[in-house]
């Protein structure tokens, strides 16, 4: 019994280690802090007392301006995942501008899905389309530029009709039919748009 409950516990080790590796943010967005500040509507309610603090915002570059020395960018923000990509299909939160130190060719990001680590330096007025708007400027230590990617997710399969039972204290092991055989109908693959580094 205390085998069985051992080996349990390997696989559930196992198990929580692959997932966690698989929720990674990359080291260029991963911040000091244990959780940088995401919430753009907390900050843009009152700027003043998130002014320096480390945040980390992502979304939809929409527009880019190379000034002496930085770059600009204008964020269209989206809430992140565990991995601090922008969620795909989401609706905009708020916009941003994101300064970068140096040159970024705006053909490498406009239209492009980014997520950027940075201090908060306040806000700054400025406007989208006829719409005078309060932007929240971020001066950016890390970013990150997402790659659209088309992934294919297989349907279920079905399960084998025929298992292994492993031994238990009261029997030893033995092949036989599956009970749950025939339980999964697998339909068409389906596609899926998501955000690679």
């Amino acid at each position: 019994m205390s085998i069985c409950r051992k080996s349990l516990s390997g696989l559930l080790l196992t198990c929580t280690l692959i997932l966690t590796g698989c929720v990674s943010i990359p080291d260029n967005i991963k911040g000091g802090s244990a959780l940088p500040q995401q919430d753009l509507l907390r900050v843009m309610n009152d700027p003043a007392i998130y002014k320096g603090q480390e945040s980390r915002f992502g979304g939809k570059v929409v527009n880019v301006k190379n000034l002496n020395g930085k770059t600009r960018l204008e964020i269209a923000t989206q809430p992140l995942d565990d991995s601090a990509r922008p969620r795909l299909g989401a609706a905009s939160v708020g916009r941003i501008y994101a300064d970068i130190h140096g040159f970024v060719d705006p053909v490498d990001v406009k239209d492009q899905f980014v997520t950027v680590l940075g201090a908060i330096k306040g806000t700054e007025a400025g406007m989208i389309g006829e719409a005078k708007y309060n932007f929240v400027v971020i001066d950016v230590r890390g970013y990150q530029r997402w790659h659209l990617t088309k992934q294919v997710m297989s349907p279920p399969q079905p399960i084998d009709p025929w298992i292994w039972y492993g031994p238990t204290r009261h029997r030893a092991g033995y092949w036989g039919p599956n009970p749950y055989w025939g339980m999964y109908s697998s339909g068409p693959a389906q596609v899926e748009t998501i955000l690679t580094e």
